[in-house]
């Protein structure tokens, strides 16, 4: 399924599991369960369905990832599989075609997140009155948020993270 980056990302927001699926094995499920949510036949009716949904197609494309959801598990299959599987299929293409771009970008992150850090540290930060604090700011957080994504795809995330956050959800719907 070819989606525009805008529709991708409200099917991220909504349905977050189908959307990973949409890019992996179990693509053509996600898919037809997209479709099938949304009234569409082709990739460019769901993109603008998606970025036009309407509370209804909303709650259906919440009820296609949830019967998606039990379909992987009827078929033995996990989100953490889907979401290992992702990992893997990118650290296979970079293996497979000797890319050294995503070692570089890792390094050019790590590199520029520690050294925004320890200027702020030795420094502090610029002033905020057309010092140029916020941008800088900025510069720190967008740093450290590519940098936990480094981290995340050398060495793995916590999958205990993620059954946190679905007992956390789980106690919020309770009465």
């Amino acid at each position: 399924m070819n989606l525009g980056t805008k529709a991708l990302q409200v099917l991220k927001t909504v349905a977050p599991e189908l959307a990973l699926a949409v890019g992996g094995p179990f693509g053509p499920i996600a898919a037809a369960a997209i479709h099938a949510a949304l009234g569409t036949t082709d990739d460019k009716s769901a993109e603008a369905a998606l970025l036009n949904a309407t509370p209804d197609q909303l709650l259906a494309l919440q009820k296609a990832r949830d019967d998606f959801t039990v379909r992987m598990k009827q078929l033995g299959i996990d989100e953490e599989k889907l979401s290992f599987d992702d990992t893997a299929s990118a650290r296979a293409r970079e293996v497979a075609v000797k890319d050294h771009t995503p070692a570089i970008l890792a390094y050019g992150i790590t590199i520029g997140f520690f050294a925004v850090l320890g200027y702020m540290m030795v420094h502090g930060a610029p002033a905020t009155n057309g010092g140029g604090g916020e941008a800088f700011l900025i510069i720190l957080g967008s740093l450290g948020t590519a940098w936990a994504g480094v981290i995340s795809y050398y060495f793995g995330s916590s999958a205990g993270s993620v059954q946190k956050d679905k007992t956390l959800a789980d106690i919020a719907k309770q009465p």
